[in-house]
């Protein structure tokens, strides 16, 4: 079905700028890159995936069973993403507040052309009835032909809140009263930041942003006039072979330039019991999640909150992983664990209401998961956080982040701990016209 061809390649950068510049020609785009980190569980260094044989796009209704047929039927490679809001096809819920962004809420598709880079190796993917256009597609790359030209932004870009801060401690004090009464123990409570009437170039957004973060599940996605533009550290689930992995991510403090201080803040957040406590809760429901779909007894904790040091932040991560039956259907496996845990709180299902009832906009692609399955039925899902999401249509740009709330929680931390997340965002943004 599909062509596989491999070069050699002198530079994976120059490589890489020219081959995303020759990505934005098609309607459908997907680009995951791993920045170099690629210890555990890496099948390569970057992907690409372009132009649409077959696609599904749909909202939440039998959105997982639909996926389920689509990729039964297509075995083959397919990329795309879940929205948050799918959990109202997992659970009896409901979305209901203000979205402004009006991406699907699934949307899939099998890419013609698919390109990996491996080190200083480049692989082409194509389905047959392209294949004859790898070597030309090759040149064309390398020599950096395009027909991307530059958007010039708006000047001078107004970030706004959706909630200000002292309704952001309302709504944190409310939940926190949920969790001393007992109905839930942790929240992840989430706010956005938006600017309208406003024009970006996505494609110079999406390296600016990855300059400054260098995160190992990056992502910059095009579905026609949407874009995500993603900076994310978080796996939400991989599938390799009979094994799944999933690395929720829980606890965060920020760097320094100075190398003692900045190991003082690493340490203290490896010791620092509210921000363990908070990694453990997710961890314990990660397991419980994949329990759902694993073998009996094979549900095994592989790192517990290790810290990990991006350019932005240190991360607490830890790593589940388990077993499953050979025949065991991906999709439904997928479904069985969705939404993360560590963009919840727990109890899952009250935590979830909860958020509805507390956060003032529709989250949408943020919190949900891209990826990919491939034709061996293996898959590899993000966790849309620290991103940026533009509907050039609509000239709004959204980005949005959260904490998560415990009984020990400071609403005053919580929301500096936000405003931290935010930083790159914000600053790639607000310098994206000079």
């Amino acid at each position: 079905m599909r062509t596989v061809k491999s070069f050699e390649i002198l530079s994976g950068m120059v490589f890489r700028d020219h081959l995303l510049q020759w990505s934005q020609e098609f309607y459908e785009a997907v680009w995951l890159e791993s920045n170099a980190h690629t210890k555990d569980y890496s099948s390569f260094d970057a992907v690409l995936a372009v132009d649409a044989l077959t696609l599904i796009q749909t909202d939440s209704t039998g959105a997982f069973e639909d996926l389920r047929a689509y990729q039964k039927e297509t075995k083959d490679w397919i990329f795309g993403y879940l929205t948050y809001d799918l959990k109202n096809d997992v659970e009896n819920l409901s979305s209901r507040n203000p979205d402004q962004l009006h991406f699907p809420e699934l949307f899939f598709f099998q890419p013609k052309k698919v390109i990996k880079i491996i080190g200083n190796k480049v692989e082409f993917h194509y389905l047959n009835m392209v294949a004859d256009e790898i070597e030309e597609d090759f040149d064309t790359i390398i020599k950096g032909i395009s027909g991307y030209v530059p958007i010039t932004p708006t000047r001078d870009i107004r970030i706004k809140m959706r909630i200000f801060k002292d309704e952001y401690f309302h709504g944190a004090h409310e939940m926190l009263k949920h969790i001393h009464r007992g109905d839930i123990y942790e929240a992840n409570f989430c706010q956005e930041f938006y600017a309208e009437d406003t024009q970006i170039d996505p494609l110079r957004t999406y390296n600016s942003l990855n300059a400054i973060s260098k995160a190992p599940f990056a992502t910059f996605l095009k579905l026609n006039d949407k874009y995500l533009l993603s900076a994310s550290p978080e796996r939400y689930l991989r599938k390799q072979g009979s094994k799944i992995i999933s690395q929720p991510i829980k606890g965060t403090a920020k760097r320094s330039t100075d190398t003692k201080e900045d190991d003082g803040l690493r340490n203290r957040l490896k010791l620092d019991p509210k921000e363990r406590a908070e990694n453990i809760m997710i961890v314990d429901l990660v397991r419980n999640d994949l329990s759902k779909s694993a073998i009996k007894g094979s549900v095994v904790i592989e790192e517990l909150c290790g810290v990990y040091s991006y350019d932005q932040v240190h991360q607490m991560v830890s790593t589940v992983v388990a077993e499953v039956e050979a025949g065991k259907n991906p999709v439904d496996i997928i479904r069985e664990t969705f939404p993360m845990g560590s963009m919840t709180g727990a109890p899952k299902i009250s935590a979830m209401q909860l958020i509805e009832e507390m956060e003032a906009f529709k989250r949408g692609l943020y919190s949900g998961a891209v990826g990919y399955f491939t034709p061996d039925n293996d898959f590899d899902f993000n966790v849309v956080i620290r991103s940026i999401l533009y509907n050039a249509s609509k000239r709004y740009v959204s980005y949005a982040v959260g904490s998560a709330l415990t009984a020990k929680a400071s609403p005053e931390a919580e929301y500096e701990e936000c405003l931290l997340k935010a930083k790159a965002m914000r600053e790639v943004l607000e310098k994206s016209n000079e």
